[in-house]
C-alpha cells in the first residue's frame, strides 16, 4: 500500500500537458518510460532548489522536455511509427502557444503600467496616508486580493510587498507576517477570474466552464483570504511607523493604458463567450491597440514637452526642467521584452515534460488512480495540497490532461484548490517565491511555516464555501473540449 501511494505521488510530480490522449504505445514500464519520469523528477527539485542554487527554473525542465520528446521519437521510430511522436508534440506545442501569447499580452500591459509608474503612484498614496500597522496589514492584503484578480499574483505580490518594506522598514516580525498576508490574499484574488491566474486561465480557455461561472468561486476565494487574515490580524501591533513622504507623477497615458488594458480583457472575453474564438485573439488584438496607443505617445512627445518645458520655465522650477529633459520615449516592444520570460520558457519546459509523461502513458494511470474510485471531491482536495509543493501549473495541466469526467463544481473546485493551495508553503506559488527574494531576510520560508495551520484552515474553509454554495453546479456534468 505505501509503495503504491509513493509511486502515486511520483506520477504527481509530472502534472501539465495539453495532449490529452496517450500514445499507441504503453511505456510506463519501458526504460523510456521510468527514464523520463526520473528526468522530470530530478529537474523539478532543482525548480523548487531555484533560491538555493540560483538557478533559473526554465533551464532544467527546458533541457528535460527536451530530451523526453527525443526518447519518445526514438522509441516509436524503433517501433516502425514514424511521426506519430511528431504529430503529438505539435499537439501539445499548440495548446501551449495560445497561452503563452495570452500571458505575454498580459505581461506586457502590466509592465506598460508599471513603467508609466501607476503602481509607484498607488505605493506612494498608501505611504502618505499614515496608516496604522494595523490598517497597512488589511489595505495590503484587500488590495493584493483586488489587483490579482486582472495582474498576475507574482507582480502584486511584489508591489505591496514594496509598500510594506518601505513603510516598516526593519520590522522583521511585521514585515514577515504581512508578506504572508499578501501571499496568501495574492493567490486567493487569482482563483475566481480568468484572468487571476495561470491555472483560471487554462481551466478558461480548455471550454470547461463559463466565464461567468468563475464568479461563482468570488465568495469561496474571500473566505480563503479572510480566515487565516483575521486569526494573523491580532498578532498585528496597532502602532503607527515613522511618517514618510513621497511624491510620484504618473507618466502621460497612464490612466489610458489601463482604460486599453480593460477594453483588450474584455475583447478576450467576446471573442471566447460569444464568437466561440480563442481568447488569445482577442489579447493579440489588446496589444494592437497598445502599439497604435504607443505610436501616439511617440509622436505627441516633443509638443508635450514642449508645453511642460515652457510652464516650468515659467515658474522658474529647475528640478522639473531637468526631469523633463530624462524622458524617454514609451516602446512597446522593450515592455515586451522585460515580460518574465523565465516563467513563460519555466511553463513551455513544464507542458512539454508532462505532455511526453501523457503520451507515455502515466497520466491515464494518474487519473486512474485519483478518479476511478468516484470521489472527485477527495481527489481535487488532495491535487490542491500537492501544489503545496508542486507548482499549480503542472497540477491543472495534469488534470486538464487526464480529463476525468467532472461536473462544473468539480471543475471550479480543482481551480479553487490548486490556486489557493499553493499559499499554505512560501514555496508554493510564484508570489511566495518572489517575495523570499524581494524580503530576504525578513520573509523566510519558517516565517511562513508557523501560519500554515491557520492557511490550512482558511483552505478548508473556502472548499466547504463552495461546496454548500455552489452545490447546484455539482450536477452539471462537463468535459474539455
Amino acid at each position: 500500500m505505501k509503495q503504491s501511494w509513493l509511486y502515486l505521488l511520483l506520477c504527481s510530480l509530472f502534472s501539465p500537458a495539453a495532449f490529452a490522449a496517450t500514445g499507441t504505445l504503453n511505456l510506463t514500464t519501458s526504460f523510456i518510460g521510468i527514464s523520463s519520469l526520473v528526468l522530470f523528477f530530478l529537474a523539478y527539485m532543482l525548480v523548487m532548489a531555484e533560491e538555493k542554487i540560483h538557478l533559473r527554473k526554465s533551464k532544467p525542465v527546458l533541457v528535460a522536455a527536451g530530451i523526453t520528446w527525443v526518447l519518445i521519437a526514438w522509441k516509436y521510430m524503433q517501433a516502425g511509427l514514424p511521426g506519430v511522436a511528431a504529430e503529438a508534440f505539435r499537439h501539445t506545442l499548440l495548446e501551449f502557444s495560445e497561452l503563452m501569447l495570452f500571458l505575454l499580452v498580459a505581461m506586457t500591459y502590466i509592465n506598460a503600467l508599471e513603467e508609466r509608474r501607476l503602481f509607484d503612484a498607488l505605493r506612494a498614496w498608501m505611504i502618505r496616508r499614515g496608516f496604522s500597522y494595523r490598517s497597512l496589514f488589511w489595505i495590503s492584503g484587500v488590495l493584493a486580493f483586488v489587483i490579482s484578480s486582472f495582474a498576475n499574483n507574482m507582480t502584486t505580490a511584489m508591489l505591496m510587498c514594496a509598500v510594506v518594506m518601505k513603510v516598516a522598514e526593519g520590522d522583521k516580525r511585521f514585515i514577515n507576517l504581512t508578506c504572508v498576508n499578501i501571499v496568501i490574499a495574492a493567490n486567493a484574488g487569482g482563483a475566481f477570474i480568468p484572468f487571476g491566474d495561470i491555472t483560471t486561465l487554462m481551466v478558461w480557455q480548455a471550454g470547461i466552464v463559463t466565464f461567468t461561472e468563475f464568479l461563482s468561486l468570488f465568495v469561496p476565494s474571500v473566505v480563503n483570504y479572510l480566515v487565516p487574515a483575521i486569526i494573523m490580524s491580532f498578532f498585528v501591533e496597532n502602532r503607527f511607523p515613522a511618517a514618510q513622504k513621497e511624491d510620484v507623477e504618473l507618466k502621460r497615458g497612464a490612466l489610458r493604458i489601463l482604460t486599453l488594458f480593460l477594453f483588450t480583457i474584455a475583447s478576450a472575453v467576446i471573442c471566447h463567450s460569444w464568437l466561440d474564438l480563442p481568447p488569445v485573439l482577442g489579447m493579440m488584438t489588446g496589444l494592437g491597440y497598445l502599439q497604435f496607443f504607443g505610436y501616439f505617445l511617440r509622436v505627441s512627445l516633443p509638443g508635450s514637452l514642449a508645453r511642460k518645458k515652457a510652464m516650468a520655465e515659467r515658474v522658474g522650477d529647475e528640478e522639473r526642467l531637468r526631469s523633463l529633459g530624462q524622458v524617454v520615449p514609451f516602446d512597446v516592444f522593450s515592455r515586451v521584452a522585460r515580460a518574465e520570460w523565465d516563467t513563460l520558457l519555466f511553463f513551455y519546459g513544464v507542458v512539454m515534460c508532462v505532455g511526453g509523461l501523457g503520451y507515455i502513458g502515466y497520466l491515464e494511470l494518474l487519473s486512474t488512480t485519483l478518479y476511478g474510485s468516484g470521489n472527485a471531491t477527495l481527489a481535487n482536495v488532495v491535487l490542491g495540497l500537492m501544489s503545496s509543493v508542486v507548482d499549480n501549473i503542472p497540477v491543472m495541466f495534469a488534470v486538464l490532461t487526464m480529463e476525468p469526467v467532472m461536473s462544473h463544481g468539480q471543475w471550479l473546485l480543482i481551480t479553487l484548490t490548486a490556486g489557493v493551495g499553493g499559499s499554505l508553503l512560501s514555496i508554493g506559488s510564484a508570489a511566495g517565491v518572489a517575495l523570499m527574494g524581494q524580503a530576504r531576510g525578513y520573509y523566510t520560508f519558517m516565517g511562513h511555516l508557523k501560519w500554515t495551520p491557520v492557511i490550512l484552515l482558511g483552505y478548508a474553509a473556502s472548499v466547504a464555501t463552495h461546496l454548500w454554495l455552489n452545490a447546484d453546479l455539482f450536477h452539471i456534468v462537463s468535459g474539455t473540449k
